[in-house]
């Protein structure tokens, strides 16, 4: 193989590329331009690829200099405290995945704190490290889930050096990141909603709607007409925050709109007004499907649903066509009641009370479609006499109350509740029905769990334990006791942590399971124990 003349003044061992190709290739299969295989011949190809990076870097003419980027932005919040920057930094170290998998042992789980942690550090009002910022940003960029509680952590800097990494763009698209940058000069707000990519209009549409939702109203009106179908409806949705009867105007013309899904959004959003025109034709649609029957020995809900969908229902969201093996005509009543003030029932079926209402027999199997609507206004409607109706009490059977058929309805309906009321609700459940149907309606109780419910979970388990029930069937529970459960439970604890007796009932080995997940927990409660007490303002 013949190898390429050096040009004049390369040294002895070849051009760059030369230089590569032997280094690829390996000196005893290739020698460098003059020289000889053997034993020099790394050291000679070492030198003669100095030479030339020397060359090659003397050869090179000086560039206009770049202009300096602008500052970041100072950051006035309270520099974390350096214990709780060194937390910070331990946390963010450890990342997902990184385990083997399988048994976990009593060490907490790092990943699932950080959450926690920086929720804290919001609420504290501290501001993140500067050093810091890369791993926090790193760390948003993997979880999606943490970017809102990690931008707000990191501040104007972390927008700064995102609009220097590519990798971190994602914080300029980040609707908390757009919150944080809102301009202050009107001219300028239009600018970027007139010029800015989509995923920054949204932004700025959620923050302009957050600060003041009549002037976000106004700059969805502004361009509405020109949007494109898809764009419509993100913007659409940012009108939840802050929805108010001013709204309804704007609302009541896009149900005219060209997409099924931007009409059905704004259909949706009007129910939510119970004062506006929609709900109004709503609740008239609906009370004419529904009456009390009087004419027996106790009264008794009839129901006639609609016939047909015409085209004003459909104009106010009904939607004509059923899922698969869904009834048409019921399809529609579900979506005429749910979309109804649900104050409309009162007068409508004797003036009865929620509990009332919900109480009386439904004729001809119409009570599991009504009921499940109720279900649905009442979320929508964020209406907690309703809830606190249709959950029923929780000692009933399957804690289901009359209305809720599913652990997601009952979650939804709970939502509706103050904290205390849920907290309150999702123990009795777990002190008559047990842990085995609980995870779903612990995760919308406040953090941290009220000292009732927290006894109530912590008993369940031990419960759990004792009858040799599979540890790992409660691993989700555990989980969240770990996030959620009160640091001050943690000596209570402590009894938990040894190695119960096994008895012929139980799984080989649960016992030791069981008293590593219990260390785990007493391990991880008093982490965040500690972890608070960094955080704490001197």
């Amino acid at each position: 193989m013949t190898t390429t003349p050096a040009s004049p003044g390369t040294p002895v061992g070849g051009s760059w590329e030369e230089l590569v190709t032997v280094a690829l290739l390996g000196t005893e299969r290739r020698a460098l331009p003059g020289q000889q295989p053997g034993r020099q011949a790394p050291v000679a190809l070492l030198d003669a690829a100095a030479v030339e990076t020397v060359r090659r870097r003397a050869g090179v003419r000086p560039a206009r200099a770049a202009a300096r980027p602008e500052p970041a932005a100072p950051d006035p919040r309270t520099p974390l405290p350096p214990a709780a920057a060194r937390r910070l930094s331990t946390l963010l170290a450890d990342r997902p995945g990184t385990g083997g998998g399988g048994r976990r042992g009593a060490a907490p789980d790092l990943v699932e704190l950080l959450p926690q942690w920086l929720a804290l550090a919001n609420a504290r009002g501290f501001a993140a490290p500067p050093g810091a910022l890369p791993a926090l940003l790193d760390a948003a960029r993997g979880r999606t889930d943490l970017r809102p509680a990690a931008l707000a952590f990191a501040g104007p800097r972390a927008l700064w050096l995102a609009g220097l990494n590519p990798e971190w763009r994602f914080a300029l698209r980040t609707s908390s990141g757009g919150a944080t940058t809102l301009p202050e000069a009107a001219d300028e707000i239009q600018r970027l909603w007139q010029e800015g990519l989509f995923a920054e209009r949204v932004a700025l549409l959620a923050a302009v709607r957050a600060k003041d939702p009549a002037a976000g109203r106004a700059l969805l009106v502004a361009t509405w007409a020109t949007e494109r179908a898809e764009d419509r409806l993100m913007f659409l949705d940012s009108l939840r925050s802050g929805l108010c009867a001013e709204d309804e105007a704007f609302l009541e013309g896009a149900l005219a709109d060209r997409s099924r899904n931007v009409r059905a959004t704004a259909a949706e959003l009007l129910s939510a007004l119970p004062g506006s025109a929609l709900a109004a034709r709503m609740a008239d649609r609906a009370a004419s499907c529904v009456a009390v029957d009087h004419t027996g020995e106790t009264p008794v809900i009839t129901v006639e649903a609609p016939h047909e969908c015409d085209a004003a229902m459909e104009r106010d969201g009904v939607v004509p066509k059923p899922p698969a093996r869904r009834g048409e005509r019921s399809w529609w009543l579900g979506q005429l009641v749910e979309a109804a003030p649900l104050a409309v029932w009162g007068d409508r079926l004797g003036g009865r009370s929620p509990e009332e209402v919900v109480a009386l027999p439904v004729a001809d199997g119409w009570q599991g479609e009504l009921h499940a609507a109720w279900c649905r206004a009442a979320v929508r409607q964020r209406d907690p006499a309703w809830s606190r109706a249709l959950l029923g009490p929780p000692s009933a059977p399957e804690a289901g109350g009359p209305g809720a058929v599913s652990l997601a309805e009952r979650s939804k309906l709970l939502a509706t509740l103050g904290a205390g009321e849920r907290a309150d609700w999702v123990a009795g459940f777990i002190g008559t029905h047990g842990l085995s149907e609980a995870f779903q309606l612990l995760g919308v109780c406040a953090v941290p769990w009220a000292g009732g419910l927290g006894r109530a979970v912590v008993d369940a388990l031990d419960i759990a334990r004792d009858a040799g029930s599979f540890p790992w069937s409660f691993s989700g529970v555990m989980g969240l006791a770990e996030r959620c459960l009160d640091p001050a439970e943690a000596g209570r604890l402590e009894g938990l942590t040894s190695v119960p007796d096994e008895s012929e009932h139980t799984a080989p080995g649960s016992g030791d399971y069981w008293a590593e997940a219990f260390q785990r927990l007493v391990t991880t409660l008093r982490l965040r124990a500690t972890m608070s007490a960094e955080l704490t303002p001197p």
